[in-house]
């Protein structure tokens, strides 16, 4: 929503009451207000999925609609599936981090989470062109709302690399940690916390709430993805990269970097391909 250039509400907080609904909680519900469909996690032969996902394994996604869902939201349901799928990852394990040291590289905390594949390129669902979702999301019934903290979290300010990604190489070398701004040795990477880093909730000496970190990466596929704290700031992205990276990430360009408008663009061609 608010890479459209619309609002959404903090959904911790129950902002979005009575009729006056953010786009998000008008699809996904809120207090007060039901979810427009039955969301279900199917096996490949169309069954419900009762075991934890596995990697290599095909699975489906069902939304059954429990109320009438008009195709703008049908519409950015499936362009945020396919934004996961082709540049992002979903789940909770998608914090942790490769390495590229060998004792390690098959530790828990170093393989991959969350990275998915749609299979068949054409969507099941009618395209809707950017300017009709942007009106949809800019001219709903939300009042206007202070992002504060978390205006952050908008495709606005996200970026992704593909086929290349951060990972530690040996006890006093991370390329990750380096792009986060935390010192490279092991076990002093604590001592650096940065925005990009996210925030630990202990070692301080006035504990704040924990933050999650604003940079991912995987090995298996290589992709790198993340957020600035502001639009503004993805044009210095490439002289960041290139200063930090240059010895990791031969041959970078700043024709790698892929920001939100690029991938709207290319998901939208794959779309209607």
């Amino acid at each position: 929503m608010r890479g459209l250039g619309g609002k959404a509400c903090d959904p911790t907080e129950t902002e979005c009451q009575d009729k006056n609904h953010c786009v998000v909680c008008e699809l996904f519900g809120c207090t007060g207000w039901a979810r427009k469909f039955r969301f279900q996690v199917l096996s490949a032969d169309g069954k419900p999925q009762k075991c934890q996902i596995e990697a290599d394994q095909k699975f489906q996604l069902s939304f059954t609609p429990l109320r009438p869902v008009i195709d703008k939201e049908w519409a950015l349901l499936d362009v945020t599936l396919r934004l996961i799928a082709d540049y992002g990852a979903i789940g909770g394990r998608t914090v942790f981090k490769p390495s590229d040291e060998s004792s390690r590289a098959d530790k828990e905390h170093h393989k991959d989470y969350g990275l998915i594949q749609i299979l068949g390129e054409k969507s099941p669902v009618e395209p809707v062109d950017r300017k009709t979702l942007e009106d949809y999301v800019r001219l709903s019934r939300w009042r206007e709302v202070d992002h504060g903290d978390f205006a952050w979290a908008s495709l606005e300010n996200f970026w992704c690399v593909k086929g290349r990604y951060l990972a530690r190489q040996d006890q006093n070398t991370s390329t990750f940690n380096r792009m986060n701004g935390r010192p490279e040795p092991k076990g002093q990477s604590s001592q650096g916390d940065s925005w990009l880093a996210g925030r630990r909730a202990h070692g301080q000496p006035n504990p704040q709430s924990p933050e999650s970190k604003k940079v991912f990466s995987f090995k298996k596929p290589p992709r790198t993805f993340g957020f600035v704290e502001q639009e503004s700031e993805l044009a210095s992205l490439c002289p960041k990269f290139i200063r930090y990276l240059s010895h990791e990430w031969k041959n970078f360009s700043e024709q790698e970097i892929l920001t939100f408008n690029r991938i709207l663009n290319e998901l939208s061609a794959r779309r209607t391909s």
